[in-house]
């Protein structure tokens, strides 16, 4: 199949299949003689695999891991237990830095109740008064300001 029919099949964009392809999680694919990429079966599990991975939040370099271990499925399964319990940890810190983030947005709310202009904006107000510390993180302003967008370490985006 081509490009586009993979893509449709999938519902992956050519753009991240190419991307795949550039990263090393999908094999490259032979060619036709008018050197349009001709995909086999066989990428089409694979770019299922590696969609199904990223919809559970996993990094490329974890769908590297999970490959690497289907690959060779003689491998111990052991390292693959071990990269979901680390990637729950991770999700479990998202969840509560996002709760946190909430916890901040509601008190934001509260600080305004339709003012006429922005001039009289609690939320403005608030927002124009947060600290900025030299890391680009806001300080404390009744809870508001904290990064909670910060990345895992090693992580970026």
């Amino acid at each position: 199949m081509k490009i586009g029919e993979l893509s449709r099949a999938t519902g992956t964009p050519v753009e991240s299949i190419r991307y795949y392809e550039r990263v090393g999680l999908m094999p490259k694919p032979s060619r036709t003689s008018a050197n349009y990429r001709a995909y086999a079966h066989d990428h089409l599990l694979r770019l299922a695999f590696i969609r199904r991975c990223r919809s559970l939040g996993m990094s490329l370099d974890e769908i590297r891991v999970l490959l690497h271990h289907q690959d060779q499925p003689a491998l111990d399964c052991s390292p693959v237990n071990a990269l979901l319990d680390e990637h729950m940890g991770h999700v479990t810190q998202r969840i509560e830095e996002l709760q946190s983030l909430q916890v901040q947005l509601v008190a934001l709310r509260a600080r305004c109740d339709a003012a006429p202009s922005a001039v009289g904006c609690g939320i403005m107000d608030a927002l124009n008064k947060t600290p900025v510390s030299a890391n680009g993180a806001g300080g404390d302003c009744a809870g508001i300001g904290d990064d909670v967008h910060a990345r895992p370490k090693g992580q970026t985006m």
